[in-house]
């Protein structure tokens, strides 16, 4: 208990480091640029002790089970055993590894649905649209394109495939696509790449990336196992502009109309 504690301090202490400026800003530009006094600065006290407190447990979590859990999971699923194969079997099919990729997908998808960041943007979005974009189809649409993305990322890490190739394929689709979306939607497209990766799907995917490439044969976990953030990214951009396109054809033009 004391050692956790000691641990715990410390990761405090680091938080409350990197914390710091951004709270020197903002009362700097508060108090000698807007230069007005802080509004219930009790208030604003207590929350920053519960936002150093709240992101100093996080990292813990982090490190104590996400981190863990995520490798853990690549680890078993790409078992001789598990998977039935000879252990000393030098060249294995990519097909082989099929729940790695059904798990991929799966985690994908969840994830995304949890995403805090993606259901305020999300709910925002079907405020300002007047309802014209629905809060569930588009946490739906990033949460698919999050699923196929991973999937692509793990088969890429599986195969030993250039990362370059699905990015370039991907943002060429991206164009293409921007190209014949609706306005109303382009931005909020783009955003939801970024929105799509923060607290609950980053630190699963990394761990899972990092344990897969650890152990398939002939990875390399520094070369292969970075790299699903950024299918997770991109692909609920595409999915995204795919989901408007479907929605403006189903609502008869009714997106494009909106100014």
């Amino acid at each position: 208990m004391i050692e956790w504690l000691q641990h715990f301090a410390v990761v405090l202490l680091t938080t409350c480091r990197d914390i710091l400026p951004i709270a020197v800003i903002i009362i700097g530009f508060q108090l000698l640029v807007i230069r007005r006094p802080l509004a219930n600065p009790k208030k604003l006290l207590i929350g920053f002790i519960y936002v150093l407190l709240g992101i100093a447990f996080f990292l813990e979590g982090l490190d104590k089970a996400l981190f863990p859990l995520g490798k853990l999971m690549a680890l078993q699923l790409t078992t001789p055993e598990f998977l039935g194969i000879n252990p000393i079997e030098a060249n294995v099919s990519w097909q082989t590894y099929y729940w790695v990729y059904i798990f991929a997908a799966s985690i994908g998808f969840t994830t995304a649905l949890a995403e805090p960041s993606l259901l305020a943007v999300a709910l925002k979005a079907e405020q300002i649209s007047g309802g014209a974009i629905r809060a569930w189809g588009l946490r739906v649409a990033v949460a698919i394109g999050v699923s196929v993305g991973l999937t692509l990322g793990t088969f890429r890490i599986v195969t030993g495939t250039e990362l370059y190739l699905f990015i370039l394929a991907g943002y060429i689709i991206v164009i293409i696509l921007t190209v014949f979306s609706p306005k109303l939607i382009i931005g909020l497209a783009y955003d939801s790449g970024g929105v799509s990766t923060s607290t609950v799907t980053v630190p699963l995917v990394t761990a899972l990336g990092l344990g897969l490439a650890q152990a398939v044969p002939g990875r390399n976990p520094l070369l292969d196992g970075f790299g699903l953030i950024a299918f997770a990214c991109l692909f609920p951009i595409i999915a995204v502009l795919s989901y408007a396109q479907i929605a403006q054809w189903l609502n008869k033009g009714s997106l494009s109309s909106k100014p």
